[in-house]
């Protein structure tokens, strides 16, 4: 499915979800940690650091680092892999579930407002 959607349209949407998720007092969420936390939710598992890293292409570190913060947040969860332990699975939480459902109702109703 394709949407037909102007740019400036596009980023007032984007403008009024933000918007309405810092007046929902939602976590305050880089770029980039949305951009991890869509991916983990929206992707196939199983998702590493390395995977990620690749998928995303930006270093290891700088995923690790958000990755500390979305664990910190409840919304991923690491977990040693029982097939190779030397890699670290990264895990969907409901929390972060919950987080990105929301953040979806309210990506729609921006779309009602701007219809």
């Amino acid at each position: 499915m394709s949407i037909e959607i102007k740019p400036s349209k596009a980023l007032d949407l984007w403008r009024i979800a933000i918007v309405e998720s810092v007046r929902r007092d939602s976590p305050d969420l880089s770029a980039r940690q949305m951009a991890l936390l869509l991916n983990v939710y929206l992707t196939p598992a199983p998702h590493t650091v390395r995977g990620l890293s690749d998928a995303l292409n930006i270093s290891k570190p700088a995923i690790t680092r958000a990755l500390d913060r979305l664990s910190s947040l409840g919304m991923v969860k690491r977990k040693v892999d029982e097939d190779d332990r030397r890699s670290v699975l990264i895990q969907r939480t409901v929390k972060g579930s919950v987080f990105l459902r929301e953040f979806g109702d309210i990506i729609v109703a921006a779309g009602k407002e701007t219809e």
